[in-house]
């Protein structure tokens, strides 16, 4: 019997591949004339800009992959960079209905007492939830902060312990809350790649709320403050999130940008100025979009394969992925993308709908960028007695030939 490999290995062109055109051949390009082989100029890209900062990273949003990092892992007090976690949280309770954005919210004297930077509420007053989010976001309130953890768990101190348990879901590993607003706190850190993968999940998972940290101004109680985001003002492709100081910290932006389909997120931690935060910002942005690009290979569940499937009600699995699949690539080279699917062979029903059955490779030229799982599509059931007899027996001649039954 002649064994059979575990995986099926299957190329398949990345759907946005061209065909090379062949152009007609000049005289002097004949065969009885050769001239001598030119080689292909190679895409030169410059190493990543080194930052006047303790720490940095940028990543591309949909892809995942990181393009300039620099003690990424560092910890770090992230300062009013806190507020994201805080507000991260704000916007999954009103994901899941358990508030709504006209909930008016009770300001205490604690809230109203906090320092630093204010929304300027007053105390024994109420102030609806939608107002503190903008609070928060654009004009980084400690004193809306105090107020929404308050409202949401009873007190900054068991708010700051929800947070650490959404950090560890999230696997920011390099951080520790003890508060809802960044003031300086002894055991209170954060990384550059942990806020990059907070950033990103504030972007994906609740972008009807992302708009907010696109605002330039706002209003409440007649005070009108600006948002610290210096890039909203110079670069129209720069929407958010959030700005970060304090004398320990040092001047600190989490900021993320969009040109046409490509959305960036850069973590800049430890600059000297405001000007200093934003312009090392903009470093990091302007060699993202300027050297690399993002291409969506895969719709979430598109069909990439009809591998056989033994013993089912029916002999096709379809076989895609479960989430969009996105790569990051130099410019100019998305004609070397390939992709290899390797399904499981011998599928065997019944197969439940979302189950891993194999992983596609992504590779540009020769080396390996991504790999994803490919997954089920549909369910496929077990089939009745005299089909599984049949199949059991197809399977058995199969293995036996090397798969000329398959």
């Amino acid at each position: 019997m002649i064994a059979k490999s575990s995986f099926t290995r299957r190329w398949l062109p990345v759907a946005f591949v061209c065909a090379a055109l062949v152009a007609p051949l000049t005289s002097a390009q004949q065969p009885d004339s050769p001239t001598p082989d030119v080689p292909e100029p190679q895409v030169m890209i410059p190493a990543p800009p080194q930052l006047a900062a303790k720490s940095w990273i940028l990543i591309d949003a949909n892809s995942g992959r990181v393009l300039a990092e620099h003690n990424s892992d560092q910890r770090l007090p992230p300062a009013s960079l806190t507020k994201l976690m805080t507000a991260y949280l704000v916007e999954r309770e009103l994901d899941r209905g358990n508030i709504q954005p006209d909930d008016m919210v009770p300001i205490s004297e604690k809230a109203w007492r906090t320092g630093g930077s204010k929304m300027f509420v007053e105390v024994g007053t109420r102030v609806s939830v939608e107002e503190l989010l903008h609070g928060i976001v654009i004009v980084s309130g400690n004193d809306a902060s105090v107020a929404m953890s308050e409202y949401l768990a009873g007190g900054e101190d068991p708010f700051a312990d929800l947070m650490n348990q959404h950090a560890t879901q999230l696997g920011m590993e390099n951080t520790h809350y003890e508060n809802a607003t960044g003031l300086p706190s002894e055991n209170h850190y954060s990384s550059a790649r942990d806020l990059m993968r907070l950033a990103r999940h504030i972007i994906l998972d609740y972008p009807e709320h992302y708009a907010i940290y696109s605002q330039k101004h706002f209003t409440y109680n007649g005070i009108e403050q600006a948002n610290r985001n210096r890039l909203l003002w110079r670069d129209p492709s720069v929407d958010g999130l959030k700005t970060g100081w304090t004398e320990e910290a040092g001047y600190c932006l989490v900021s993320s940008g969009q040109r046409d389909d490509m959305r960036l997120i850069s973590v800049v931690m430890g600059t000297s100025s405001e000007e200093a935060r934003a312009q090392e910002t903009q470093k990091l942005l302007s060699y993202g979009f300027r050297y690399y690009e993002t291409l969506k290979l895969y719709d979430r569940g598109a069909v990439l394969n009809t591998p056989r499937v033994w013993e089912g009600s029916t002999n096709e699995l379809k076989v895609g992925v479960d989430n969009g699949v996105y790569m990051t690539v130099p410019r100019n080279r998305n004609d070397e993308l390939t992709a290899r699917l390797d399904i499981d062979s011998g599928l065997t029903a019944p197969i439940a709908a979302g189950q891993r059955v194999g992983t596609m490779e992504v590779r540009l030229g020769d080396e390996v960028v991504g790999e994803r799982d490919l997954v089920a599509l549909e369910a496929v059931e077990q089939g009745g007695l005299f089909k599984r007899m049949i199949d059991k027996v197809q399977r058995f001649f199969s293995d036996l030939v090397g798969g000329w039954f398959d």
